[in-house]
Parts: structure tokens; sequence; C-alpha cells
């Protein structure tokens, strides 16, 4: 059965009635003659490299994905299933996410791992230690305004599409912002800002797959000190913005700009 299988995946628009799922039994051979780099039939650029069990991308963003073949489908990760039209030592042939073929011929191992080597995959760190200080003066007092956006250790996966038309998972780290206003030496505000407490001001599943920005002063007026907070999805230009208040007693509000 798996000898029938794998030769039938070696014929172009060869189909299996009934499909097995991603949960069916795993061709090893196949596995095994994906085993390379694998680039572009026209532009000749890296697409993947299918080494043991998982798939390297030739970007600095996109993590490895663990991959296998089932019947006539390459899964990776547990979102991409690619219906494999021609599949030879050499040549692989597949539907991407858009329906359109992806055509990839094996390439010299040796020749193509020096280039893999350079661009291996890492977690982004988006900023360093941002700081602002602000001196504001109102109704002759003082005050000292600190902005601090901090890198963390939080992972947050984006499951965005390649240029290849394949599912990627994308890691970043979020950040935390500290806010803190002084009056001379006397304490008004100070607290940690971090993304969770605005889940019900973004629409929902956003937070999950987005970021603590960046965080800028506005203005001050009779209301007290007002700041702009900027939520992202790293790598696209979906923000929010969502003003803050401190009032002159030390009371934080929040809300989307604008409302």
């Amino acid at each position: 059965m798996i000898l029938v299988s794998l030769l039938c995946m070696a014929l172009t628009g060869c189909t299996q009635k009934g499909d097995r799922q991603q949960s069916g039994e795993e061709s090893r051979e196949a596995k095994q003659l994906l085993q390379g780099v694998w680039s572009d039939e026209e532009t000749e650029n890296v697409v993947f490299q299918m080494k043991g069990d998982s798939v390297y991308y030739p970007d600095s963003i996109s993590m490895p994905a663990y991959f296998k073949v089932v019947g006539d489908t390459l899964y990776i990760s547990t979102v991409g299933a690619y219906h494999i039209e021609k599949h030879t030592e050499h040549v692989l042939w597949f539907k991407n996410k858009s329906g359109e073929t992806v055509k990839l011929v094996k390439n010299d191992e040796d020749a193509m791992e020096e280039h893999l080597e350079q661009q291996r995959p890492q977690i982004l760190t988006l900023t360093d230690v941002l700081k602002s200080d602000t001196v504001v003066f109102w109704e002759g007092k003082r005050y000292h305004l600190y902005i601090t956006v901090n890198p963390t250790k939080y992972k947050v996966v984006r499951h965005t599409t390649n240029d290849e038309g394949l599912d990627v998972e994308n890691i970043y780290y979020d950040n935390i912002i500290n806010l803190a206003i002084f009056q001379g030496n006397t304490r008004v505000y100070s607290s940690d800002l971090r993304k969770q407490r605005y889940e019900k001001l973004v629409p929902e599943g956003f937070i999950a797959q987005s970021i603590l920005n960046n965080m800028e002063y506005q203005k001050t007026d009779a209301q007290g000190f007002h700041f702009n907070l900027s939520i992202c999805t790293p790598g696209d230009a979906s923000c929010y913005l969502i003003e803050h208040v401190v009032s002159f007693d030390g009371k934080l509000s929040a809300q989307l700009n604008g409302m």
C-alpha cells in the first residue's frame, strides 16, 4: 500500500480516492524523498529546506515547522495542507493556499547550505528600550512624565502567508510600557501597561497576534495628562490607537481614540 501511494505521488495529477486526513498513515518514503533544499523552478529562489521532520525557511522571522506526507497531501505545521500534483526525487509540484501550483526543484545541498545558514530563522526583537522624559507645567506646578517601552521575552505568534502561498508562523516579542508621572518627588501615577488590559477595547482575536508598539504624550488640560498608546499587529499596518488620560489625582482611564 505504501509503495502504491509513493508511485501515485510521482505521477502528475494523480489523486487518491478517499484522501486520508492528517491523522492518517504517514509515508516515510515520501518524507525521505523530500529531504533537501527546494527552490522555485523559474526564479531559483530558495523556498525551504526539508531536514528530518522539519521545514526551514530562508528568512529571519519564519520559524521551522513539522511536516509530513499523508496520501497525496503535504502537511506543514497544523494549519497547512497542500495537494501534491507531482513528486519525484528532484521535482515537487503542489497547490498553495491560493490554489496556484508551486513548482519546485531540488538543489545541490552543499551549494545551498551556506545560504540557509546565513538566513537562519530567529525571533525578532522589535525595539530596544525606548525612553521619553517630558516636563509639563500646569497651574504653577512642574510635572515629569516618563514613558519607557521595555522589550520582553513574551512570544507573539502571528500566522501569515509567505510569497509562495504557504502558511507560516512568525514569532515576535511583545513589549511592556511603563508610564510614570511625578510632581517633584511626589508620585502622581506609576504602572506597567500590558496588552491584556485592552481586550475589551479592540476586536476579539486581535490581542493574541498584537504587540504594544509605543506610547506618546499628547497634551495636558483640566482633565489631566493625555497619552496615545498604539497596539499593532507586527509586520502589518493594523493598529489601534488608545487614548489614556491620567488625572491630577492619579486615576487612569482609557478608550479608543476618537470615541
